[in-house]
């Protein structure tokens, strides 16, 4: 017996659920999840920010787009806020000022970013060594995302509005069949005369299946750990210290300090684990910038952000193949642009276009669109 749909999610990470719950307002949903719990992968370890000085353009644009469902959700979404105080710093080098000013240039409109000398960004986080640290940007309103809050309730909201999720049901076979894609799984067989590819890490594989064409992603190992703090300091108001070329970062985590190497090492799509070589070199940029000493790690883990070559988010209809839609590539940005990529998603499904907001702000569909990578 096959199961049928109007449209059918496959990844139930924060690309898949997000774009689910926006299709759900109009159309009846199914998504495959092939683990047993949603968000097993790079959602569930994901430490967020919402940054709007983070990533290229077409992030930032997106991003900030997104900010009004962060702070003020849907009713019945979460039963606390989905944003923390937090602050980000990016700090430079001497020899890094030419990135701080290009990153600062391409700030998007109405987001809050300032230019710091080396002691103000000291000022801010302690911990630094004032030796290193020549300048530094500072986005004050960059907050904390509970990503366990907003990953369910996106779900929540899906099945409130008629949508469904089956775990358990990686895609083993993928086809069109009279005008629908059938769906083969262990949970048994689907079908939609749409199917949106937001299996992240999977989703050329996902293509491959259904004989479309890949868009070149890669997905690229990412690396964190924590640490205790020293003895003594008052960590919590510390703001997420971000080096300017993205080599390394750390945060205040949970009373602890949780640090990455910032490593972008391509692999296959698996269930990630850490490397202890990237871990020392994590350890040690730290080192290098901070008056800190990483004595023993507290925890170690590792997760996939998956890659298109201009790092921008692959959305829209394949070209080659009727009601296959991609939604990938979402790099390390999937929870910070997920309101508004998901809101762009059920647009491009019901309508072709982008919703009037996301244009206004600069966002093109063609620039978004798998057809931009042939």
């Amino acid at each position: 017996m096959t199961e049928t749909c109007d449209i059918m999610v496959i990844g139930a990470g924060i690309a898949g659920a997000s774009a689910a719950f926006e299709l759900a307002r109009e159309a009846a949903v199914i998504v495959l999840e092939q683990e047993s719990q949603p968000g097993y992968h790079t959602t569930g370890r994901s430490a967020a920010l919402f940054t709007e000085a983070y990533g290229n353009l077409a992030i930032r644009r997106l991003t900030s787009a997104g900010r009004g469902f962060f702070e003020d959700p849907p009713e019945d979404f979460t039963g606390h806020p989905l944003l923390a105080p937090r602050g980000t710093l990016f700090i430079a080098r001497a020899d890094q000022l030419g990135t701080l000013g290009r990153a600062l240039a391409q700030t998007p409109e109405g987001a809050e970013v300032r230019r710091l000398s080396g002691p103000e960004a000291v000022a801010l986080n302690p911990a630094l060594d004032p030796g290193y640290v020549a300048a530094a940007l500072y986005e004050p309103q960059a907050r904390d995302i509970d990503v366990h809050a907003l990953h369910a309730g996106f779900l929540r909201g899906l099945r409130r509005r008629g949508g469904r999720l089956v775990t358990g049901a990686r895609v083993e076979g993928l086809a069109r069949q009279a005008g629908a894609w059938v769906a083969a799984t262990p949970a048994g067989r689907f079908a939609a005369p749409v199917v949106v590819n937001a299996a992240g890490a999977w989703a050329d594989a996902v293509a491959a299946l259904a004989g479309v064409r890949p868009v070149g992603l890669v997905p690229k190992r990412r690396t964190a750990f924590t640490f205790e703090a020293p003895e003594g300091w008052d960590i919590a108001g510390w703001p997420a210290t971000i080096d300017i070329d993205e080599r390394f970062y750390f945060r205040p985590d949970a009373g602890r300090i949780l640090g990455s190497p910032a490593d972008e090492t391509p692999s296959p799509p698996c269930d990630a684990q850490p490397e202890e070589i990237d871990i020392a070199v994590g350890v040690d940029r730290i080192e290098r910038a901070t008056r800190l000493t990483v004595r023993r790690l507290a925890s170690k883990w590792a997760g996939l952000r998956s890659f298109v070559a201009d790092k921008t988010p692959v959305l829209g209809f394949a070209p080659d193949a009727e009601g296959f839609f991609w939604l990938a590539g979402q790099g390390g940005y999937g929870i910070q642009t997920s309101p508004a990529l998901a809101r762009a998603a059920a647009a491009l499904v019901g309508t072709g276009d982008l919703p009037a907001d996301l244009k206004a702000r600069g966002l093109e569909k063609a620039a978004l669109a798998p057809g931009r990578l042939r």
